[in-house]
């Protein structure tokens, strides 16, 4: 038996496995099913080179893994760039000069309540809701802990939102 054959054999013999594996880690068997299709193009060449049966079984799982999870991460990151910025920041449709005058108050005020804000919550504000910044990667930035900067984007919030409603009620 040729190397692509026991590539092959390996791949068939193991397929229905490989996409029950996948299918919990990405929430569809569709999708695994394109999963363990690539495992196949990427293992088939790879196959002439490993060991034993149990050796390429492993790195079979071990490819269909590694594309499962880099699907994760492309479809989360897809997701954080569909988000798009908080809906108080996108300008509405100008339907009237007067609802035009409000919400360029609005963004006025907003800005002052930014203003009035210690550096370091509002760079964390401006980071997570403007530039799409996990908090992770603005307890970084900010040589602070993910827990103060979660309550400095939280404390910012609030004060906007209070800011905002007080004229409202």
């Amino acid at each position: 038996m040729g190397s692509d054959e026991r590539g092959l054999g390996i791949y068939v013999a193991n397929r229905t496995a490989l996409v029950a594996y996948a299918t919990p880690m990405l929430g569809s068997r569709e999708a695994a099913e394109d999963i363990v299709q690539d495992a196949y193009l990427r293992f088939a060449p790879a196959a002439a080179r490993t060991g034993t049966p149990e050796q390429s079984i492993a790195y079979l799982y071990r490819v269909v893994r590694n594309l499962a999870f880099d699907t994760l991460k492309r479809r989360k990151i897809e997701a954080r760039e569909a988000k798009g910025a908080p809906y108080w920041a996108v300008p509405p449709e100008v339907r009237t000069p007067e609802q035009g005058a409000l919400f360029c108050d609005d963004v006025r005020r907003v800005a002052a309540v930014l203003q009035d804000l210690p550096d370091e919550a509002r760079i964390a504000m401006e980071m997570v809701r403007f530039g799409g910044h996990t908090l992770e990667e603005v307890a970084r930035h900010l040589g602070i802990s993910v827990a103060t900067a979660h309550r400095h984007v939280r404390a910012a919030m609030l004060r906007v939102a209070a800011d905002l409603d007080r004229d409202r009620a």
